[in-house]
């Protein structure tokens, strides 16, 4: 067995995981970009409630984490714990983690970054609804019809029916 690393083998750029400060991940992202570190921040746009409207967020995948490219001799890995929004770098003792290059690979490849693929209700839920004729009524969300409309089932006269609905007189069912 061979208990040193060659000098090719520390030379290879590894990605590595920072830990950010609470809710700094994108200025953390930012401000390592700017000093010229490679850095890959996945992020996924969702849909949330917002004072009572829905409205199109972009969030982080891993919230206080972002991935960052380095190699063990030619990176400058100093300037790094003093950036901005940037808690540490995780390590084992005092040996910062390698994350494998087919993990990031993998996460690069998803589509996480694309405009509405995650909804805020999902088929099957139950949800009260919340305005109009069909106030404190529960249905179940079949479908979103546009970005604004939604398709519910709604038991009417004893019998369920199609409704479509503004989704933001929509709310998720507690328990």
């Amino acid at each position: 067995m061979e208990e040193f690393e060659t000098q090719a083998e520390r030379a290879t750029p590894c990605w590595y995981v920072i830990q950010c400060k609470g809710g700094e991940s994108f200025r953390a992202a930012e401000h390592l970009t700017n000093q010229g570190y490679e850095v890959f921040h996945p992020v996924l746009n969702a849909k949330r409630k917002r004072q009572g409207k829905l409205t199109l967020v972009t969030e982080p995948l891993f919230p206080y984490y972002l991935f960052i490219r380095l190699d063990q001799t030619v990176s400058n890995w100093r300037p790094i714990r003093s950036t901005r929004g940037v808690l540490r770098l995780l390590t084992f003792g005092n040996t910062p983690i390698a994350v494998p290059n087919a993990l990031v690979d993998t996460l690069r490849a998803q589509p996480h970054h694309q405009e509405g693929s995650h909804s805020y209700f999902c088929a099957g839920e139950k949800v009260t609804i919340t305005d109009g004729p069909f106030k404190d009524l529960e249905a179940v969300f079949k479908r979103c019809k546009g970005e604004e409309r939604a398709i519910v089932l709604l038991n009417v006269l004893q019998r369920p029916q199609d409704v479509e609905i503004a989704v933001d007189n929509l709310q998720k069912r507690e328990g």
